[in-house]
Formats: C-alpha cells, structure tokens, sequence
C-alpha cells in the first residue's frame, strides 16, 4: 500500500493499527496521520524493535490490509 493511500484512508486504517499495537495512544496515532515513518518510528519506539524490524512489520501489517 502506498503512502498516498495510508494518508487518504488513515481513519479507516487507524482502528487495525490500534488493534495490532494497542500500546500506541490515540494522541500518537493522531500524529502519525498516515505517515508511514511515523508509525515505523513509533513502532520501534514502542517495542525496541530495530528500524529493520519495525518497517517490516509495517510492511507485513499494511499488505495485509
């Protein structure tokens, strides 16, 4: 899925990212507003994943999708 789509379709997407990292806060889910770096980020941030491992996370989370 490509960026323009997360950005256009974030409120829909925005309820299974919650789902998948429940630890993320509505706040930072806000923030992110569909950019997929942010949620890379906040993703690694969150879980001490490395980069690597959180962009591939994110990656199999948004193929899903």
């Amino acid at each position: 899925m490509n960026t323009d789509i997360i950005e256009g379709k974030w409120k829909e997407i925005k309820g299974a990212v919650r789902a998948k990292w429940g630890d993320l806060t509505d706040d930072e889910l806000e923030q992110v507003a569909g950019e997929r770096e942010r949620l890379e980020g906040l993703v690694q941030q969150k879980y001490g994943r490395t980069k690597e491992a959180a962009k591939k996370e994110v990656d199999d989370f948004l193929s899903k999708l």
